[in-house]
């Protein structure tokens, strides 16, 4: 199986839930990317794709700092993609995080100004750490 099939069963299997499965041919696409035969010959755009949803898996398994991990390389692939820096936003977010959250709003609005979600959340964690802050947290 070639790395363009192995994307595409893991965009599949992403679209029908079948996360596990998803994960290990992301898993497969980005070694064969990384490592394998395709070194330095895949689009960065599909590796950056593959890492965010790599990274959403691990998001809605709870483990964020993996997801994060996951956002941070699709980010490092293409540095112009809005959503893996909204995705770890949200994680930043989640964890209190609110200046990081904050960084990761912003620069998705900058890449995007019309994502919705992004400002929604830029402005709620703007009340949010205020809010924290005038806690004395």
């Amino acid at each position: 199986m070639d790395c363009r099939a192995v994307l595409r069963e893991a965009d599949f299997q992403f679209q029908k839930q079948n996360f596990r499965t998803a994960e290990e041919f992301y898993t497969k696409f980005i070694h064969i990317c990384t490592e394998g035969e395709w070194k330095n010959k895949c689009c960065a755009e599909d590796l950056a794709n593959a890492y965010n949803n790599r990274g959403q898996i691990k998001y809605l398994r709870v483990d964020f700092y993996e997801a994060m991990d996951d956002y941070t390389l699709a980010i490092q692939n293409k540095e112009d993609f809005e959503v893996p820096y909204y995705n770890r936003g949200l994680i930043h977010y989640r964890l209190g995080f609110f200046d990081q959250a904050f960084e990761d709003f912003k620069k998705t609005l900058t890449l995007n100004p019309d994502f919705k979600d992004a400002r929604l959340s830029l402005e709620q964690t703007l009340i949010d750490k205020n809010e924290k802050e005038s806690r004395g947290y």
